[in-house]
């Protein structure tokens, strides 16, 4: 299953909201990339087992379950996260990307790729919408912590 949506960063008809910058988004999916538990539920340890100059392996500790990811870092721009299949995961791979179409308006672009069929008549077609759901509730949220942390940052 390949799928990809828009979250809107900054809302200028709501005035309560701070708004978010490049600088802050980035550093939102820096904290996202080296201690995650923030941004997913269930999340119990996070252990960086290699690190290079912009890749970063990670093993994600979901209970008994654990979840190798390689997070491949573009500065200011995206990270991506790619996790290796298991017995416990299938495997896949997220994108998040900073795009300012016009100066000063920011989205956050996700881009997905699972390992479930989204053809109608495989098994995971029953399962497609609820997981493109699940990754919508769960963008926002992300954008939701990032703001969170660049608020707990920023002297009011």
């Amino acid at each position: 299953m390949k799928y990809e949506h828009l979250v809107q960063v900054n809302d200028p008809d709501n005035p309560m909201l701070s708004v978010l910058g490049r600088e802050e988004l980035w550093f939102g999916l820096l904290c996202r990339a080296e201690d995650p538990r923030a941004f997913l539920p269930g999340l119990e340890r996070c252990v960086i087992v290699e690190r290079e100059d912009m890749v970063l392996v990670r093993d994600l500790h979901f209970g008994g379950a654990v979840i190798r990811d390689r997070v491949e870092l573009v500065p200011q721009q995206a990270i991506s996260f790619h996790t290796e299949a298991n017995a416990q995961h299938v495997g896949g791979s997220l994108t998040i990307r900073i795009e300012e179409p016009e100066s000063g308006v920011f989205f956050l672009r996700f881009a997905y790729a699972t390992g479930l069929d989204d053809d109608p008549s495989s098994e995971d077609a029953r399962y497609v919408e609820f997981v493109k759901s699940a990754y919508r509730e769960s963008d926002i949220d992300t954008l939701r912590v990032i703001r969170m942390l660049s608020e707990s940052i920023t002297p009011q």
